[in-house]
């Protein structure tokens, strides 16, 4: 198995992914950053509308205000105003130089460029990065930017400030030296945004490696204990990896995606357990055997929720399928040892718990036999009398007859 010395539990993963190496650009895919997820709703783009301060002297005033507001463009970013983006005081942005005005700002779904430049609160330098490329919304970096750069017009330069909750988290970036809880200062400056580009039309080796990078993404989610991030990344992946292609495909290519294809199913498994999703974790152990049916990883997976589900006895048949596969595999063996002591112990309490229902059969037979014993012992003694005070009125009478004689 080309993943033997990785752990059962943990996501397949790999270096870096050929698209980053090929466009020379910096990534923060490969960062551990922790993200969140929050609602559009939570997002207010538009400031409040100002007040009307009573200067208006009548209807034609306001017809004309409002040709004007149609005709001139938006202004741009104000400066020097700090903007509370979630309202709880903990990430804000403050535009340093203004772009080119509201019209220009990048869409959720959209690939975007930025430089970077990472400080901690107290302005100790963490990093500067060039050209970072991400799609914003699908959780490629780290919260804040996230949220802020959807914020940014176009050649803005923004100061954001985050607490850690929207950063590295409680374990910080080691790659990073960001330490365990530490609020940001970024400096951002938005470079331009595009389309993504249309995955059907993609070459096979462009597909690949965006399936690639997606799930490695993922990878990182994982590995930070960011589950339900990890879901979302490997869904990504998925999609891209089961869309159709407009362009011609070699045999090796298709192998080669989907290979990364039933990676990302044994991932999104692993990450389903540990969020207590069995359903949807067997469904993706299911539809990883489906195109590779002797792959130990999902039988392994597909075992271990079979077992938290109670079906110990597809449990361990699944399991004993992929050791029989693997016979060295020490996880497997340990997995499975477990499992058939505990379903041993379960049968015992099964069969404990029915003599109760039902009574003890056993003394309930012997105290019938007992019972049936005495009676017959009752019975044989109150004959013995009879027969015995028959016997003896007989010899009575036959002596009183014999003296009348």
């Amino acid at each position: 198995m080309a993943d033997k010395e990785e752990t059962m539990d943990a996501p397949e993963n790999h270096d870096s992914s050929p698209a980053a190496k090929k466009n020379g650009r910096t990534s923060l895919l490969d960062s551990g950053e922790d993200f969140e997820v929050l609602d559009e709703e939570d997002i207010d783009d538009d400031p409040p509308p100002l007040e009307d301060a009573g200067g208006g002297k009548g209807k034609s005033t306001d017809v004309s205000d409002k040709r004007n507001e149609d005709t001139e463009p938006d202004p741009p970013g104000q400066v020097d105003e700090w903007l509370d983006v979630l309202g709880n005081d903990q990430l804000k942005k403050k535009v340093l130089e203004a772009g080119q005005g509201r019209n220009s700002r990048p869409q959720k779904g959209q690939n975007v460029k930025i430089n970077l430049k990472t400080s901690l609160k107290d302005g100790t330098l963490v990093e500067e990065q060039s050209d970072v490329a991400f799609t914003l919304g699908d959780g490629d970096v780290f919260q804040a930017l996230d949220l802020t750069v959807q914020l940014m017009e176009m050649g803005e330069k923004a100061l954001i400030q985050t607490d850690a909750k929207y950063a590295y988290g409680p374990r910080g970036s080691l790659e990073s030296k960001v330490p365990p809880n530490a609020e940001l200062s970024l400096e951002v400056e938005l470079l331009e945004s595009t389309d993504v580009p249309d995955v059907e039309l993609l070459p096979p080796i462009e597909k690949i490696a965006l399936a690639s990078l997606k799930r490695e993404r993922g990878n990182v989610h994982y590995q930070r204990g960011d589950y339900a991030f990890a879901v979302n990344s490997y869904s990504i992946a998925l999609q891209i990896t089961e869309s159709s292609s407009k362009v011609d495909i070699t045999p090796e290519e298709e192998d080669e995606l989907m290979d990364v294809k039933v990676k990302c199913l044994n991932n999104m498994a692993a990450s389903q357990l540990k969020l207590d999703h069995y359903d949807a974790a067997l469904k993706s152990c299911v539809s990883a055997l489906a195109h590779q049916p002797e792959n130990i990883k999902a039988l392994f997976r597909m075992g271990k929720v079979l077992a938290l589900q109670g079906e110990y006895t597809e449990a361990i048949q699944t399991l004993r399928k992929a050791l029989k596969l693997e016979p060295s595999n020490k996880t497997i063996h340990a997995e499975l040892s477990k499992l058939v002591k505990k379903n041993s112990e379960q049968r015992g309490a099964e069969q404990a718990m029915y003599k109760k229902m039902l009574g003890n059969p056993t003394s309930s037979n012997s105290g019938t036999q007992k019972h049936r014993a005495k009676s017959s012992w009752g019975l044989s003694w109150k004959w013995l009398f009879g027969a015995t005070a028959v016997a003896i009125g007989g010899v009575a009478l036959s002596v009183v007859i014999a003296a009348r004689n």
